[in-house]
């Protein structure tokens, strides 16, 4: 078990019992760790205690909040989510591929791929000449991340090459970056998805947007179903911020890898800013 599936089991727990205020000790049994070494370990991987962590997680306390505010935008600020979007925006840029290749399937393509270790678990990374096309988490079973690559790629020449755009990604979870450096992306979709996607890149890290809000940001108001639809397609894990997205009630809602994996997500981004 990695450092991370140990904290995400703590953190699941806690989110299940919020209301019982589960201490450092009860925690640490989550984990398979002794309190000293749970709260050792958890501070390297969060960057604050696990007390203050909790703060960011808490479901009853975003509803509290929400109750307060009355609206997404101001609880998250409220409860200081509201960083200044430090990393995305600066970074990560968005090409599309061609008609021609999206109807294709990605055939006459090649993609370099190769697997990877995050703070949040293992990853496959897989990328065209052009940029970072996929990004998959997964937790056990590394051929099922190479299975759900091959259905999305289903006609792409696939060599196992960790390449130079697997690299900035590495130094991406690392927080590693040059000042001048930019990640690419190039993304196989239909232009609504394309459209929503792009809007995900905006929302600064740190902060978090309702499927409406992302809806009409993505220029479609009314359409927030088909925007959750767009949004569960995403291709590229936290590359996409598509885990800033949470119910308009506060619930932080489904997550393509995992709950868990969303709730580490957003309480590691709100900590470390």
């Amino acid at each position: 078990m990695t450092d991370y599936q140990r904290i995400a089991a703590a953190i699941t727990y806690a989110q299940a019992h919020f209301q019982a205020q589960p201490d450092l000790e009860t925690l640490a049994r989550q984990a398979h760790w002794s309190p000293f070494h749970f709260q050792r370990k958890f501070q390297e991987w969060a960057g604050v205690s696990p007390k203050k962590f909790l703060q960011f997680l808490s479901l009853e306390h975003a509803k509290q909040l929400l109750r307060q505010a009355h609206t997404v935008e101001a609880a998250t600020h409220a409860a200081g989510l509201s960083g200044s979007g430090r990393l995305h925006d600066l970074f990560v840029q968005l090409e599309a591929m061609t008609p021609g290749d999206y109807r294709q399937g990605g055939a006459a393509l090649r993609l370099h791929f190769s697997f990877a270790d995050s703070p949040f678990g293992p990853y496959l990374v897989a990328a065209t000449p052009t940029g970072i096309c996929h990004l998959h988490f997964f937790d056990d079973d590394p051929a099922e991340a190479l299975a759900a690559l091959r259905r999305e790629w289903p006609h792409a020449t696939l060599t196992e090459h960790a390449d130079a755009h697997h690299a900035q990604v590495a130094r991406f979870f690392a927080r590693d970056f040059g000042p001048a450096e930019r990640l690419h992306l190039h993304l196989r979709g239909t232009p609504f998805q394309l459209k929503v996607w792009e809007s995900l890149l905006r929302i600064p890290e740190g902060q978090r947007r309702s499927y409406g809000q992302l809806a009409t940001a993505a220029g479609h108001p009314a359409a927030s179903r088909a925007v959750g639809t767009a949004i569960g397609a995403n291709p590229v894990g936290y590359l996409i911020p598509c885990h800033r997205v949470i119910r308009q009630g506060g619930a932080l809602g489904q997550y393509r890898w995992g709950a868990g994996r969303k709730a580490a997500l957003l309480g590691w981004e709100a900590a470390r800013g």
